[in-house]
């Protein structure tokens, strides 16, 4: 009987989502839905289990704590890319790695989702009605506007789509766009400077790397338009916090809309919370129904498969990279 842990389930919603009952006979299964906040407690929770199903980017599963697992023989994480395990300290410690699938759509809808917000005062205008008042200030219409993408992935691609659909304007920029691409993807490829300068709404879709950490700082965000949103669903380290949280104090533009941060849970006391000119979602950009759906259904046959002796999903890092690719 393998005792399994599942964990960092923030809304505990992950034992009605799936059959765990799948597992009788074959292992006990303990759910948790608190924040893990640090390896120690990591340890001391999870020493005991043969096998952890984790929500990715929740936890660092590090060589460290591998080794502080002694029973641990099954790591699945949901969705088909997690750079926060160390798969060649789990491959040495004989800890086998598995993945789930995904839902396509969900992260650019709540990215545009967030546009639609900003720029209509959809969340400034619910607050006060609420409160017994009425208009606050005139939203701004889209169309004719232009949508910003830095980075034209699957996401940049459909947010393309999303954009045409509104008669909005779209430029992009990656590091190693070409013009070909973007004429593919239905857009123009531009440099990240003319892209900030003119665009009324930067939507960030970046992986996050060494060479992407803190790409939006201070420099780049001056030179966007203070009539201009900033809208990140990637990483939060992708833009640099505290010169954001600056350029959001000083009206240098005119607000963000946020589903990723720094540190997540985004603590309590944090200023992003209360500057009135941003919008926040606690990273549910891949969160809905039908994900969730899928990512846990696929964690119980995973459990099941390497219970029987024949794991499926194993993860390896180019399997990472070509779900990265084909990320929707």
């Amino acid at each position: 009987m393998l005792r399994v842990a599942v964990i960092n389930d923030y809304m505990g919603i992950v034992p009605k989502i799936a059959d765990w009952s799948q597992l009788d006979g074959l292992g006990e299964v303990d759910f948790y839905a608190d924040h893990i906040p640090s390896e120690d407690a990591a340890a001391e929770r999870l020493a005991s289990y043969d096998a952890i199903v984790a929500e990715r980017d929740r936890l660092p599963f590090t060589r460290s704590l591998f080794e502080r697992l002694p029973n641990l023989k099954l790591l699945v994480t949901t969705g088909g890319v997690n750079w926060l395990i160390d798969l060649e300290a789990a491959k040495e410690k004989g800890i086998t790695v598995c993945y789930t699938m995904g839902v396509p759509g969900a992260a650019p809808e709540l990215t545009w989702g967030l546009l639609l917000v900003l720029s209509r005062r959809i969340v400034w205008d619910h607050a006060n009605v609420r409160a017994g008042g009425w208009q606050t200030a005139p939203g701004m219409s889209v169309t004719g506007k232009t949508l910003g993408l830095v980075g034209l992935g699957n996401i940049g691609r459909k947010m393309v789509q999303y954009a045409q659909a509104f008669d909005m304007k779209t430029v992009a920029w990656s590091p190693n766009l070409t013009d070909e691409r973007a004429k593919a993807a239905g857009t123009v490829s531009v440099e990240l400077e003319h892209l900030l300068r003119t665009a009324d709404f930067v939507s960030v879709h970046m992986v996050l790397a060494d060479s992407t950490r803190g790409m939006i700082g201070a420099k780049e965000l001056k030179l966007m338009k203070p009539s201009a949103y900033i809208i990140n669903t990637s990483r939060g380290p992708l833009i640099d916090e505290a010169a954001l949280i600056g350029a959001l104090k000083n009206g240098s533009i005119a607000g963000a809309g946020l589903d990723v941060y720094d540190r997540e849970p985004l603590p309590a006391d944090h200023p992003l919370r209360t500057l009135e000119n941003v919008v926040t979602t606690p990273h549910t950009g891949y969160i809905t129904d039908e994900q969730y759906r899928v990512f846990f259904g696929e964690a119980v046959e995973n459990v099941v498969a390497f219970a029987k002796g024949k794991p499926i999903r194993v993860m390896t890092e180019n399997n990472m990279i070509a779900a990265l690719m084909a990320k929707p």
